[in-house]
């Protein structure tokens, strides 16, 4: 299949953090999955392939919880019921199904990871990305040793490739981070689903030009669900409302999303026209040209965010920020001072 249409399903967040059930709440976000794809489906018609739901859907996001308390209440199981339920709806609809989740790991018990999963028309999960850089929740680099140990490093930086490209994902933030849009690309991502809850603006926002310059840098398809709303917490519910969007490879929206929950940002990406431009030569040819035997050694000469922080166990939310705050002393020393 070298053509087909992807969906950026925008949908309302309702968290989780102060609801009586939260696992009911969970159930009842998947429930509400299910009705959107169906109807996406129905409207949109059978050349619906690809749908990526907004970043953390299922729950919301931790606000001053322990990881223990966010563990039991919000992380899912690899496997457990409701993957199982979000792969009957993929497979219901014959489509890849996109979704953002924390979720438990039996190899490090006291923490948690916040995961995109993509599952294939046949209901099984086909990928399955830990996000690599989080202000507050922990990341495979956070554990680096054992993890790499447990999963390799293919199971650090996935791409699966499917019978509709190969696909990757960036979460959120990560969007603005080049190098692992770039590292993915090199492994051969064609399409870069991007779960995400941001601001929207008529304006383009921070994300809304990294989503452009990514496309364009590594010749791919970018296809970004943000949340259509926000709720039950005190954040203003329309702070990470609309603007959904897929941006072609070359930079340009195809479709973009106003405000509530939608399914307007849904455009057919063409594989054919996109695998031609790769292998087209000249000053164009982004991908090709990059020349990863310097940039290996520069990025090895400084010392950044250092792995491993995690290793001897949980942390309070404050150890992050003073990590940060060694990171940037580190970096940048006295300058400005």
């Amino acid at each position: 299949m070298t053509a087909f249409i992807a969906l950026a399903l925008q949908l309302e967040t309702r968290a989780v953090n102060a609801a009586a059930d939260p696992r009911a709440a969970i159930a009842a976000a998947v429930e509400r999955i299910a009705e959107r794809v169906r109807g996406s489906a129905a409207w949109l018609g059978p050349g619906l392939r690809l749908v990526v739901l907004p970043e953390y859907v299922l729950t919301g996001f931790p606000m001053r919880e322990s990881f223990a308390e966010w563990r039991e209440r919000a992380a899912l199981d690899p496997g457990g019921p409701e993957y199982r339920a979000l792969g009957e709806i993929a497979a219901r609809h014959e489509l890849f199904l996109c979704v953002n989740a924390y979720e438990r790991d039996e190899h490090f018990p006291e923490l948690y990871f916040q995961a995109s999963v993509i599952l294939s028309p046949r209901g099984e999960a086909v990928l399955r990305y830990r996000r690599l850089h989080s202000m507050f929740t922990p990341t495979p680099y956070d554990v680096w040793e054992q993890y790499v140990d447990v999963y390799g490093i293919d199971g650090v930086l996935p791409v699966a490739r499917t019978e509709i490209g190969n696909l990757a994902v960036l979460a959120s933030e990560e969007v603005l981070m080049p190098e692992l849009a770039r590292a993915l690309a090199l492994r051969g991502a064609e399409v870069f689903c991007h779960p995400t809850s941001e601001a929207s603006s008529p304006a383009l926002m921070p994300k809304a030009i990294a989503r452009r310059a990514r496309a364009v840098e590594n010749h791919a398809f970018v296809v970004s669900a943000n949340s259509g709303g926000l709720s039950g917490i005190a954040i203003p519910g329309d702070s990470t409302n609309g603007g959904s969007e897929v941006i072609d490879h070359e930079g340009r929206a195809l479709a973009r999303a106003g405000a509530g929950e939608s399914l307007v940002a849904a455009a057919e990406l063409d594989l054919t026209a996109l695998r031609r431009h790769r292998r087209r030569p000249g000053m164009g040819n982004l991908l090709s040209r990059v020349k990863t035997g310097l940039w290996a050694g520069e990025y090895a000469r400084h010392d950044g965010e250092r792995p491993g922080g995690l290793a001897a166990g949980p942390r309070d939310r404050a150890w992050f920020t003073a990590r940060q705050r060694e990171t940037i002393e580190r970096l940048h020393g006295g300058e400005g001072r």
